[in-house]
């Protein structure tokens, strides 16, 4: 899994694997998860990442 944060727009995108994105749904305001071919979860975006999602310090992400 790798995490990237994207401060100039305010996202942060958890990529769950390297497999293709072939299809994307909002499930919830500001959250969008990408799936493979077969339907398995690939990657979530959170957007408006300072007010939706909270990380902890003691993690050292920035």
């Amino acid at each position: 899994m790798r995490v990237r944060i994207d401060q100039g727009a305010d996202a942060v995108y958890l990529n769950l694997t390297d497999r293709p994105i072939e299809g994307s749904e909002e499930v919830a305001e500001g959250i969008i998860v990408d799936y493979d071919a077969q339907g398995c979860i690939v990657g979530v975006e959170i957007l408006d990442a300072s007010k939706n999602f909270v990380m902890p310090a003691k993690a050292g992400i920035q």
